[in-house]
Formats: structure tokens, sequence, C-alpha cells
């Protein structure tokens, strides 16, 4: 095990050592770095670009794979019968919400719509007719002139056209109604995933005409191990990336994590809700969804770019009095472009993040920005 070099003391073996595992920490260039001509190799100052060591939480982390599925997804379905007329809606097109995807024919409710009007035209007359005999009727009781049973017959008449007229009125509000629901709108913008019926076919009154996806937004579906999913909590951040999208990552939020599993696998199905910008996750992808456990704790972060691989062993490169000075460590992980170490370190030193590939013990730099 080496130990951390401070200071100007830089032993001859752990120099041969590093020379060993990267010949570049021995290789010098004859044009240098301006200025530098004339130079011993060891006195050749060095650009580099540096970083503070910083002390912040960090939690374990696990990556798991699920599925990517459509948050909304609706089997519209006609809520009359009819015969398909005009079919517009096609699988794979985006249709918007409220606009039209399927005709049902109208005609025959039409013709019925026009029989119910004539016979409330009907009923209103004779309705009319009643009213006037009402009328007579009445006054010819108030001077007792009728008997007291015509007069209750003339009243019974009134009374059940007055109701045979609203009746009559209700059936063509139901027909209008109707004849409303012979077009079916899009209750939602999405793409057309499914078409069930075709011009010419019969629709049954709550048969499903086409099915659409909305994938604006996405639900992913993960099974965690029980052991890490009593370590997530709703509401918490995650990263997904999908496999068909190399390079891109999207930011989400654990929407629920299911208090049921399987006892089979011992696993919990949680669901994450992400943003699809583009439309271009579809429903079915794999995902891979990386989650931060509860349960954080303090450790010492630098960039991951700042350590070094020497052997099967790690340093990074601190900045002292302008001259490079190797320091072992141990990763016990990286987080987010972070690696949180273990090693002679404290927050606030500076560490190359740049140019530190064939840095020697002790070897003059200078910092740039």
């Amino acid at each position: 095990m080496f130990k951390v070099y401070r200071g100007f003391f830089f032993p001859a073996v752990f120099t041969l050592f590093l020379a060993i595992i990267n010949p570049g920490f021995i290789t010098t260039s004859s044009a240098g770095t301006p200025g530098n001509e004339g130079k011993k190799p060891d006195q050749q100052i060095t650009p580099v670009r540096v970083a503070d060591v910083e002390k912040k939480m960090v939690y374990e982390q696990i990556s798991l794979i699920g599925t990517a599925e459509a948050v909304a997804e609706s089997t519209v379905a006609s809520e009359v019968s009819g015969i398909v007329e005009y079919f517009p809606a096609k699988e794979g097109e985006f249709v918007k919400k409220g606009q039209l995807i399927v005709k049902l024919s109208s005609e025959e409710t039409n013709l019925r719509i026009k029989g119910a009007e004539a016979q409330r035209e009907k009923i209103k007359e004779s309705l009319l007719y009643a009213e006037k005999e009402l009328g007579r009727f009445t006054k010819l009781k108030e001077t007792n002139s009728i008997a007291s049973n015509k007069y209750d017959e003339i009243l019974y008449n009134y009374n059940a056209l007055t109701q045979e007229l609203k009746r009559s009125e209700a059936d063509i509000e139901r027909l209008l109604y109707e004849l409303k629901r012979k077009q079916v709108f899009a209750p939602i913008s999405g793409f057309v995933a499914k078409e069930h019926t075709e011009v010419g076919e019969w629709v049954n009154a709550g048969g499903p005409v086409v099915t659409l996806v909305d994938l604006s937004r996405i639900k992913i579906n993960v099974d965690v191990p029980e052991r890490y999913a009593v370590l997530l909590s709703p509401g918490s951040d995650v990263k997904v990336s999908i496999k068909s999208l190399p390079g891109k990552q999207f930011a989400g939020k654990i929407q629920a994590i299911l208090p049921s599993g399987d006892s089979g696998s011992r696993t919990y199905p949680v669901r994450i809700f992400i943003s699809n910008p583009g439309m271009k996750i579809k429903s079915g992808m794999e995902a891979a969804v990386l989650f931060s456990l509860d349960g954080g704790k303090n450790a010492l972060l630098v960039q991951k770019d700042a350590v070094v691989p020497a052997g099967d062993n790690r340093i990074v490169f601190t900045v002292r009095d302008g001259k490079a000075l190797p320091v072992m460590v141990k990763v016990l992980g990286y987080y987010d472009g972070n690696a949180a170490v273990e090693g002679d370190l404290k927050p606030g030193d500076k560490v190359v993040i740049r140019g530190n590939e064939r840095l020697r013990p002790g070897q003059p730099v200078m910092v740039t920005e």
C-alpha cells in the first residue's frame, strides 16, 4: 500500500512505479510548454485545470430495468349504434382532442325525428282544443249547469294531453341527443393505436371504435426487489435512460409504490412518470431507471475526471505551492459525474481534472481556467 505524498519529497520508488504503469510519466516533448525550453523534464510547467473537493450527502444508487407505457390510453366507444359512414382516423396518425374520428349514418334517426315532431304537433292541436273545452266547462260548472263527472272527464283529458306533450318533447330531445352522438370525437389528444371498425360496419352502442394513446407523458413500470422497495419514497427523483435512445437521460419522479408485491419474486411494482418531448418514447420500450435510496451519508466528492488509475489503485493530484502532488484514494462510488472517495483530502483542496494524465509527482503546474 502506498502512502500519501505531500510537500516536495518524492521517492524514486514511487516515480519508478508510475513510470512502469504509465510510460507517459517519463516521456517529454522537445517543444514543451512555451517558456520551458532548456528546462529539465521535471521542471517543465504543465497547464492544468482544477476543481474543489466537496463534502456532500450521497445516496446509494441502484439501476433497474423497466418498461415504458403511455400514462393515458383510451379505447373510444360509440354511445349509440349505427352503420359507420365516415372513418377518417387511421392507425399511427396523431389526432387532437375534439377531432372527429368516426361518423355513423344518421338517416334513420332523422326520419324518426320527423315522425316525432309531427306527433308533437298533433298533440299540441288536441291540447289546444282540450284547453278550450276545459275553459267552457269550467264556466258551466260554476253555474251548476253540467254534471260533475262530465267536468272531471274534460279535466282528465286535458291533463292527459299535457303529459303526452311532455313525453313527446322528451322523445324528440332523446332523438336529437342520439343524432349528435352519431359523430364520435377524440376525448384526448394522442396516436391511433388500433382501429376497431371500418366504413360499412355496424357498431353497437358501447362498441369500441379506436384505441388512442397519449404519449406526452410516459409511465415507467419497474419491479423493485423488496430490500430496495423499503428504501424508496413516492415523489423521489429518478433518472431514466431509454435503451433505444442512447445518450439521452430523462428526469422523473416516483409516482407510486404499490403495496401489493409478487410473493414469488419478492418484488413490488413502482410507477415513475416522465415527460416525453418529441414523443420519441413509445409504449413497450425498455427503460433503465436509476434510483437513489433513502439513508444517505456524507462523503468527499471529486469530479470523476480527477481520478487517475495507478495499477490496481487510484490516485488524484492535488495542487500545492504550484506543484502536483499525488494522493492515494479509494473510490466509494460514482454520483452524477462525481466520485465519492476516501483519502488524505479535505473540502476545498484543489484537485487536477484536466492535464493529469501525464503528471509526475512534484511536477510544476500552472492552473488555467
